[in-house]
């Protein structure tokens, strides 16, 4: 059997496609695995910050239609890049085991967001980073950085900046782990709806690789994942909005954390909420609606309304 994994041509995706590869290979040693790179739009347009270009899926549209085509078997995304709504006929199968969900410092020196200077020059491509930023640290000076890692690491040892912020997940499995100055705490910074997490994306009637990719699921990491991607399809949020949401789990007791926030940081609508497991989804919803009762309504429509 031939299974062919739809992924993208960066260095990470490659790592996250060839460890599925791997794992596939090894429990069903019957099937040959072979990765299928596919450009997407997010890849091709490097210059522009993601919030600009507008849109979701701009990580995955081109994989999931070369899935839909039945060009490929399996998509192997960053949960993060995933939007909550999927197109008819896709799901997400598979959730294998979460890496590190939280952001990672990487500074001149060493430095933690703490001790950088005033005025120093931050990097990120995200609006949720920013924003969380801008409100502990509005001294900072907080520039636009596209690009896959590595280009992002060359700009810091050019001294183009003093700091950038990536998600920690990310850089451990590319190995550059011991380049990191300072795991960012989510009381600091919550990071993004199911960072750090793959999602294996399938089409619904595909049984056979329903099932082939069963073993590497993790029900910690679904149950987290499904209640975090319920809290962002209630606010209908994308990359263009400051949305962050963290779960967690402790034997069937989860816990959620979420936020919706102002561009520059000067308010935050933050809550959390608590419960079995078993309703991981309702809890999501719940707890976007509690903050959309709070305010995060006319956040998001003077956000949106500016975009338009």
């Amino acid at each position: 059997m031939i299974f062919k994994i739809g992924t993208r041509g960066s260095k990470l995706a490659l790592v996250q496609s060839q460890w599925v590869k791997e794992k596939v290979e090894a429990e069903h040693p019957d099937v040959k695995v072979e990765l299928v790179t596919i450009k997407t739009t997010g890849d091709k347009m490097l210059d522009t910050p993601l919030s600009l270009i507008g849109g979701k899926g701009l990580f995955v549209k081109e994989i999931e239609e070369a899935l839909l085509k039945k060009q490929v078997d399996v998509a192997v995304h960053s949960i993060k890049d995933v939007p909550a709504e999927l197109p008819e006929g896709l799901i997400i199968s598979t959730f294998p085991e979460r890496e590190d969900p939280h952001d990672a410092l990487i500074s001149t020196g060493n430095q933690t967001l703490e001790q950088l200077p005033k005025g120093a020059r931050v990097g990120t491509s995200s609006l949720r980073r920013s924003a969380q930023l801008l409100c502990m640290r509005p001294d900072l000076d907080l520039v636009p950085l596209r690009g896959n890692v590595d280009t992002r690491l060359k700009k810091l040892e050019a001294g183009e900046f003093q700091a950038i912020i990536l998600a920690a997940a990310g850089l451990r499995r590319l190995g550059l782990a011991k380049r990191i100055s300072q795991i960012i705490p989510s009381t600091q910074i919550l990071p993004a709806i199911g960072q750090g997490a793959l999602g294996l994306e399938v089409r619904r009637d595909n049984e056979q690789i329903i099932k082939l990719l069963a073993f590497l699921n993790n029900e910690q990491t679904e149950v987290t994942v499904k209640a975090e991607r319920a809290f962002l399809k209630r606010l209908e949020g994308g990359c263009q909005v400051p949305i962050a949401a963290y779960a967690g789990l402790n034997g069937e007791e989860l816990h959620l954390e979420g936020l919706v926030a102002e561009l520059d940081g000067t308010r935050f609508i933050r809550d959390e909420i608590s419960g079995k497991k078993s309703r991981a989804t309702e809890i999501g919803d719940s707890l976007a609606r509690r903050l959309l009762d709070s305010g995060a309504d006319k956040i998001l429509a003077r956000i949106y309304g500016k975009q338009s």
